[in-house]
């Protein structure tokens, strides 16, 4: 296996969403204020244990971009971060784009702002790339993250209702591997971070009712560490065949 970076940078122009509720927009990280990246920190702080401000700093700074979420007085009240690597596996090259932190907070739970974004925006820069297929690398400890997947993709692994084909097992544990060389396991397919931040108690809880829905019971089952921070590295190729209805309806199209 050999990685490349991929130098081509995202793009440096904002995109505005409006929701219901919020409005979200897409900037380069080096685009951020103090007073933003300030903001971002505290809201992570409040909903995940043991965050630290320097880690916290070190993540954003290896990330390309952000999507940040307000709300109409301008308060922040979600955000997310985005990058992109590229690399080769068994003489196949890949192209994989990475999720950092993300919290929305629970009273704007089901806002779609935050989807639609980041459709658009990695839908977008997957449609420049020729010559490789390309990947989200989504880890999760937490069901409601998890569960973006069957929403908005047909196609995702780890997944209740199929196995993981041997080919993408190895592409998944070469991809995670690489972003987390000493704390990913290929055995289970689970990220131990070294310094890890679980959900503080209360938020996104697994109570019985959840676990009737059977992805969420999936989930529980094959990342029982979740209370604790563990992540599940999860992939699903980033392809407009790869859809569901929701996911199309993210990138506008199919009304």
């Amino acid at each position: 296996m050999t990685n490349s970076t991929d130098a081509s940078p995202m793009s440096n122009s904002p995109l505005f969403e409006t929701g219901s509720r919020l409005s979200g927009r897409v900037l380069p990280v080096g685009a951020l204020s103090a007073t933003e990246t300030g903001a971002m920190f505290a809201l992570l702080d409040a909903y995940f244990s043991g965050a630290s401000r320097e880690r916290f700093a070190a993540d954003l700074a290896e990330k390309e971009s952000v999507i940040l979420l307000t709300d109409p007085a301008g308060i922040l009240r979600g955000f997310s971060t985005l990058m992109r690597f590229a690399g080769e596996v068994d003489g196949v090259p890949y192209v994989a784009f990475f999720s950092g932190d993300t919290i929305i907070e629970p009273d704007f739970w089901g806002d779609t702002v935050l989807p639609r974004l980041w459709a658009r925006t990695v839908f977008s820069l997957a449609a420049a790339v020729r010559d490789r297929r390309v990947w989200w690398l989504l880890i999760s400890s937490g069901y409601k993250t998890y569960r973006f997947l069957p929403v908005f993709f047909r196609n995702f692994y780890p997944a209740v209702d199929r196995p993981l084909p041997a080919e993408l097992r190895t592409l998944r544990d070469a991809v995670a591997g690489r972003k987390f060389p000493d704390e990913y396991d290929p055995a289970s397919g689970v990220v131990r971070l070294r310094y890890p931040a679980p959900l503080r108690p209360g938020v996104a809880e697994l109570t019985v009712g959840r676990l009737r829905d059977p992805h969420v019971a999936f989930f529980a089952a094959v990342n029982p560490g979740w209370r604790d921070g563990d992540e599940l590295a999860c992939l699903t190729e980033i392809d407009r065949a790869n859809l569901t209805a929701a996911g199309r309806r993210m990138l506008g199209e199919g009304r």
